[in-house]
């Protein structure tokens, strides 16, 4: 590879864009009392940007507070200190214009594909019928429209996160938070959720964070990968990935410039998994 496509790859500064980013965490540092009374710090100065329409990762060590990031641009937490800001205005509560997705299922078990996927709508006050059509669109773009009157319990879990996916896209988010939410499927699997993910929001618009333990799913799916110290987190690194879209998963990991990537911010990120596993060892926890 040569110099200049390295350098690509480096640690880049974010972009300046005329528009305000969809995301904006400021010198954010996050405090919380643990169960025995004490203080703990999850993140620490913490600043991350997020364009609109783009596709950011998050890596890290585990607990270094990758989750506690989107539980602060969600609202359902606050920050000790800085500011979060969507859409160029501070977070005071739960923005409509957010989706998440988890990594647990979060379908009604009582209701069918078709009205946990109409739920949303109707919530926001869709008229009815309007709302069901919207549903069966949705359902139908992620391929279960056999599948409408099925219950969750009916499904495997690949056809689960298309719900979920289509649940989620239905209310038109301009940003959507992803808690690693394909970890618990099988590989194959796994892959076709990635692609069906990068196929739904190529035409959406929305600016995507994605949290993940897994190196090469943030490289193949990101526009930006951003890598976390071990926590009390704060931005370690921020990475371009400038491989050209639309992206193939099943392909995309015998790309030579996507294993250059891979190992350029895994020399990165080893010292900080390092660091989480020693004070692991070191606490006994």
């Amino acid at each position: 590879m040569s110099l200049q496509t390295l350098d690509a790859v480096r640690p880049q500064p974010a972009p300046a864009v005329g528009a305000e980013p969809a995301i904006e965490l400021e010198n954010v540092t996050r405090r919380f009392l643990t169960p025995d009374g004490r203080s703990m710090t999850a993140l620490r100065d913490f600043t991350m940007t997020v364009d609109r329409g783009e596709f950011a990762c998050v890596v890290g060590p585990t607990g270094c507070g990758k989750s506690t990031t989107l539980n602060l641009v969600t609202g359902l937490a606050r920050p000790s200190a800085g500011e979060v800001r969507v859409m160029g205005a501070p977070v005071n509560g739960i923005h409509k214009d957010v989706g998440f997705v988890f990594q647990a299922d979060a379908l009604f078990p009582w209701r069918s594909v078709l009205d946990n996927v109409a739920a949303g709508p109707l919530y926001r006050g869709t008229p009815k019928a309007q709302a069901y059509d919207k549903a069966r669109d949705w359902i139908a773009r992620v391929g279960l429209a056999r599948f409408e009157s099925h219950y969750p319990h009916q499904l495997s879990g690949g056809m689960r996160k298309r719900v979920a996916l289509a649940q989620t896209f239905i209310n038109e988010p301009k940003i959507l938070l992803m808690d690693e939410p394909f970890s618990a499927l099988d590989v194959q699997t796994r892959t076709n959720m990635q692609d069906e993910l990068l196929r739904l929001w190529s035409g959406s618009g929305a600016c995507v964070v994605f949290v993940t333990h897994d190196l090469e799913e943030a490289v193949a799916l990101a526009d930006k990968v951003y890598v976390l110290t071990a926590g009390p987190a704060t931005v370690k690194s921020v990475y371009t990935i400038d491989l050209p879209r639309p992206r193939v998963m099943a392909e995309i990991r015998y790309d030579g410039a996507f294993v250059e990537r891979c190992r350029l911010i895994w020399d990165d990120l080893r010292e900080e998994v390092q660091i989480g596993q020693k004070r692991s060892l070191d606490t006994g926890h």
